[in-house]
């Protein structure tokens, strides 16, 4: 073979490929994987301007990949206080009373729903430690916000408001306005007046991010909105990109024909490591914000209605864009959501397998799982979000479906059992980005799910790799240490099928590989 540009030796190599499962040394040229092989085949491969990187003893494996992340729109939501860490309804005011300002507003990000202890999300529990500031705190969901009332003010907003999308201003029993924006389109009222970062401000954050996200060992990730795509490719002609992204910008309520061909039209645009590789459709919001659309209404009697207030109208786009060959996923977390993805899919005929995905899937009864697997039905899941709930049912996901719902919490395993497709990710900035958490939380899920089996080390692995693959459509390229695909490859000081899941989040991070260029080096 050509003198390789990069060999990667002294490594226990997991290639996922069937045909070789194990080697010893694999050898890089022009992006591509150029060969697999064993220590003695190195000598063969190395020339003047080789790299040969040692891993001495660190297992290797196909690039790790976020299947569900939004590392560009995510700049924007995870923006002014991390309010993650807060607990209940007094460290929030504690934290809100000492905020920095920025441009006179308060920003923060990641608020849990149970720090409200079950009481309505409203802005008369902070204002006062506020002291007038405007303010804008989105819930750790990302379908809703808190804001005060001098922010509603700054919106000009006095009013409920009549949406196209399955959306709302809250009001309390007298009709006023709580400062709950439940869903995109009412949030979107107070982002349009929100102080906004300068452009080199975040050109600089997203390089950081990308750089931090490929030093937890990823090599890409599924971006399940349009991000800022002039942003992108402005970084993508400076640098190589970390990760490699695909974009799926969303089909929402009201689109209309010209609109469908619109997002036709951007498939495909890109550059080196970046496309536009799907559309994304909302068919629920959450479980906690109720808005998930339930078979059955939840304890507070909401979850009753899909976010496209026409479902008809959701099939009928999904159908047009499956007859121009683009990719579709669908935010579907409660039952209802996702049995009409499933019918959905299901009248595109056999042309529809393994073209499609469900996000999310937190709650889906037996007969579901099946479904998944029979239609061909991508099930892409996000285990960090377990973490958001309580073993005890105390949390107010557990107490919003009820006992019998809360019990099929993140059924990752038995979807696999069930012989379907699943995709893992982490949702940032919903969940850390680490795809060492992901594969941990996976193999170990937490709170409502965690008396439920988790994946096998293999099945979590694949869900970041094979299996993520299929997700994108990449499966002849990517996912596998294979001759002739791309070169992203991921390497960690430990054995991530046979290492006990607890250790996987502690484990180093010795290289990253992304097409060929390393991206991040811990040896």
């Amino acid at each position: 073979m050509p003198t390789a540009d990069l060999v990667i030796t002294g490594a226990h190599v997991r290639t996922l490929d069937p045909r070789r499962p194990y080697a010893r040394a694999v050898a890089v040229r022009d992006g591509l994987i150029a060969a697999v092989g064993d220590e003695s085949d190195v000598r063969d491969w190395r020339g003047p301007g080789t790299e040969v990187v040692d891993l001495a003893g660190a297992w290797l494996t196909p690039g790790l990949v976020d299947s569900h992340s939004h590392p560009v729109w995510g700049l924007d939501l995870a923006t002014g206080l991390d309010l993650s860490t807060v607990r209940d309804l007094d460290e929030l005011r504690a934290a809100l009373a000492t905020a920095e300002r920025t441009n006179g507003w308060v920003l923060g990000f990641g608020l849990d729903h149970n720090v409200f202890g079950g009481r309505p999300v409203d802005r008369a529990l902070i204002e006062d430690v506020l002291k007038g500031a405007p303010a804008f705190l989105r819930l750790y969901d990302g379908h809703s916000a808190l804001v005060t009332e001098t922010a509603l003010k700054a919106a000009d907003i006095t009013g409920p408001r009549t949406f196209a999308q399955r959306s709302h201003l809250a009001t309390d029993a007298d009709g006023r306005l709580t400062g709950h924006l439940v869903e995109h389109a009412a949030m979107d009222l107070v982002v349009a007046v929100l102080p906004k970062p300068s452009y080199a401000g975040r050109r600089a954050r997203l390089a950081e991010l990308l750089s931090s996200m490929a030093a937890t060992g990823l090599t890409g990730a599924h971006v399940m909105d349009l991000g800022d795509l002039d942003l992108i490719e402005a970084v993508a002609q400076e640098t190589v990109l970390p990760l490699r992204l695909g974009f799926h910008p969303w089909c929402m309520p009201g689109a209309d024909e010209r609109a469908l061909e619109e997002l036709v039209a951007l498939q495909g645009r890109g550059g080196r490591h970046w496309r536009v590789s799907g559309v994304k459709f909302f068919m629920d919001g959450t479980v906690e914000g109720g808005t998930a659309w339930l078979e059955h209404p939840d304890c507070h009697g909401q979850g009753t209605d899909a976010f496209w207030p026409d479902p008809a109208a959701y099939s009928d786009a999904v159908r047009h864009l499956h007859r121009a060959g683009v990719r579709t996923a669908t935010h579907a977390i409660g039952d209802a959501a996702v049995r009409h993805v499933l019918d959905t899919v299901a009248s595109l005929g056999p042309g529809g397998r393994l073209a499609h995905r469900v996000e999310h899937v937190e709650s889906a009864p037996d007969d579901t799982l099946e479904r998944i697997a029979r239609l061909g039905v991508i099930a892409s899941m996000q285990p960090p979000h377990t973490e958001y709930t309580q073993a005890d049912g105390s949390d107010e996901w557990s107490l919003r479906l009820g006992e019998e719902r809360a019990s099929r919490a993140w059924r990752l395993r038995d979807l696999r059992d069930a012989g379907a497709i699943v995709a893992l990710g982490s949702d940032w900035p919903i969940a850390h980005y680490d795809a060492r958490t992901v594969l941990a939380t996976a193999r170990t899920p937490r709170g409502a799910a965690s008396a439920r089996a988790g994946l096998t080390g293999v099945q979590a692995l694949e869900g970041c790799t094979t299996h993520a693959a299929l997700a994108a459509g990449e499966a002849t390229v990517a996912g596998r240490i294979t001759a002739g695909f791309r070169a992203d490859l991921t390497a960690l000081s430990l054995d991530l099928v046979e290492a006990p899941a607890d250790e996987i989040t502690e484990a180093s991070v010795a290289l990253t590989v992304t097409g060929g260029h390393i991206t991040h080096r811990g040896i």
